[in-house]
């Protein structure tokens, strides 16, 4: 089993966009019981909370159902569990790596990093903006999603 966590500041806009794109992708392609999602945040302003209404909402006009996610928090033990450790940008990265264990820092990367074709390495926080912002969100990690999936196909299935 391959364990994929994806990882924002408060884990209800980018990570669980993130989370529910790559589960659908995961299952679609026929590799839900080979590939295990899941989503948390660096902080623990959200914890228990679904996914942001405006998440939620451009999620569901591209067909996609995140609503039954709940935020939580990252901890360290979460690197022993995943596989890919996923931050959604450097503020999240730099303070996954205060929390990461001595010899797992290679499970630790930016999720734009499998999509180069987008130039930017960075998914922005859509929470202080408008609909717009959750649209970019939602189209970047679609193009990441699917890099990644064909780096784990390539690398363990």
């Amino acid at each position: 089993m391959i364990r994929v966590l994806f990882v924002c500041m408060g884990n209800i806009c980018r990570s669980p966009t993130a989370h529910g794109i790559f589960e659908a992708l995961v299952e679609r392609e026929g590799l839900g019981d080979r590939i295990e999602v899941d989503s948390a945040g660096t902080h623990a302003y959200h914890v228990g909370n679904p996914p942001d209404r405006r998440a939620q909402e451009t999620a569901r006009s591209r067909g996609l159902e995140i609503g039954h996610q709940r935020a939580r928090r990252v901890e360290g033990e979460d690197f022993l569990r995943f596989d890919y450790v996923l931050a959604m940008d450097q503020d999240n990265y730099h303070a996954l790596c205060a929390i990461c264990p001595d010899g797992m820092e290679e499970k630790l990367q930016l999720f734009l990093d499998y999509a180069p074709q987008l130039r930017v390495r960075e998914v922005p926080d859509p929470y202080y903006g408008g609909p717009n912002g959750f649209e970019q969100v939602f189209d970047m990690a679609e193009a990441a999603a699917a890099g990644l999936l064909e780096e784990i196909r390539q690398r363990h299935l």
